[in-house]
């Protein structure tokens, strides 16, 4: 399903959607209650070079359903060529929004990303519905272990049915909208499991109706909102999606189990997520050890614990490509399954990252805060090439400007 009922700014010949925070937590919902996933990617000024510059890059922003500008340069620059975006949307703060928004549905999320936990070992491991999860040696399965009592239990009855009803992957089959696929069918690469009519372009008019139940919803969600969060109302007050520029503030959240201090960082962001969002599930949690992807069997191993937990969204933080590749390769296990490359976003929620104060974030200088923690590692990226690129594109856009008046 490619959404194109927004209006996409073309910036050096790549669109990205004309769309607010909040329309993209309506979108992602109303998908989900029609029983469709999705992809949003989230670029910034590096991964817009990236993708420039390298045909392998840009497929991943041609695969996706919504593309959202994560980066106040790109704003800029759609300003000046006067074709403007409405505001910035981040993958830090859509992580927060999203699960505002799917605890509400009482639905479930993964998280894929963070720091993995203290001794690095590199087998996989994480947790699926609260408990922590290990492969079974004999079925290579994930086997989940409950940390209170350490008993083994099945992992397709931890993670249960999601809240749209779906029942939990069962071995390698898949559920897709025609049934039960074989295991031939889902092992196909990606390219070939998607037919090009089917996943590329969805129609038009589709699209235009299902923008417009998502912007019905939004309505009806703010009117929810300013219910819940009213004083007195009934349940605990949730986090409203209605202030997007708030969404990725840090939030005083507590942390209930003393143990996630030492777990991996996926399991402490699930944790200020929770304390955030009362009614939101999580499906898994899981901070792969560096490098996991060169070792084939790992690799499948982590996918394997993605699947069979069966989430509504997987919030994937691994930086950009990697984290893109492993959602190609998620996708046509979880055709249902809404995929979020967040980046650093995991980090930050787990507060092992620091993330820019406000006034940063809104003036456009996050990257400097970045590049004033993680020198070393940024320097060269943010100087040699993403500087000079949004410089360009600054520079270039009201030669576009121009262009459109003749």
């Amino acid at each position: 399903m490619t959404i194109e009922a927004f209006d996409r700014v073309h910036l050096d010949g790549m669109g990205i959607d004309r769309i607010t925070e909040d329309e993209v937590v309506a979108v992602v919902r109303d998908a989900l209650t029609c029983g469709r996933g999705g992809r949003i990617i989230t670029p910034n000024v590096d991964i817009m070079r990236r993708a420039a510059a390298d045909p392998y890059a840009r497929r991943h922003l041609d695969d996706a359903d919504l593309i959202v500008a994560d980066g106040m340069p790109l704003i800029w620059a759609s300003r000046l060529g006067g074709n403007p975006l409405p505001e910035r949307v981040a993958g830090s703060s859509l992580i927060w929004s999203l699960s505002a928004g799917l605890a509400r549905d009482a639905r479930s999320v993964f998280l894929l990303g963070g720091t993995p936990a203290p001794g690095g070992t590199p087998a996989p491991g994480g947790t699926i519905a609260g408990r922590r999860t290990a492969v079974d040696p004999v079925s290579r399965r994930p086997a989940a272990v409950d940390l209170a009592t350490g008993r083994s239990v099945a992992a397709d009855s931890v993670a249960g049915r999601s809240a749209a009803g779906r029942s939990p992957a069962v071995g390698r089959r898949m559920i897709t909208d025609g049934g039960l696929a074989s295991p031939a069918a889902a092992a196909r690469p990606a390219a070939k499991a998607r037919s090009a009519g089917a996943r590329s372009r969805a129609a038009t008019a589709r699209a235009h109706e299902t923008i417009t139940r998502a912007r019905a919803a939004a309505a009806r969600n703010r009117a929810l909102d300013a219910a819940i969060d009213q004083p007195g109302a009934e349940g605990a007050a949730l986090t409203s999606t209605k202030d997007s520029s708030t969404a990725g503030r840090e939030r005083p959240t507590p942390v209930a189990p003393d143990r996630a201090a030492a777990s991996c960082g996926a399991a402490r962001a699930a944790a200020r997520l929770l304390g955030a969002s009362p009614g939101l599930r999580i499906a898994g949690t899981l901070s792969p050890a560096y490098g996991f992807e060169e070792d084939e069997a790992t690799y499948r191993e982590v996918c394997d614990q993605v699947i069979a937990a069966d989430p509504d969204l997987v919030f994937v933080g691994l930086g950009f490509p990697k984290q893109e590749i492993v959602i190609e390769r998620l996708r046509p296990h979880l055709p249902k399954t809404w995929f979020v490359g967040c980046g650093a976003a995991v980090n930050f929620v787990a507060g092992d990252v620091q993330r820019a104060p406000l006034w940063m974030q809104r003036t456009g200088l996050e990257w400097a805060h970045r590049l004033g923690v993680e020198p070393r590692r940024l320097a060269g990226r943010y100087l040699r090439h993403d500087a000079p690129y949004a410089l360009r594109l600054l520079a270039a856009a009201p030669r576009r400007r121009n262009s459109r008046h003749f």
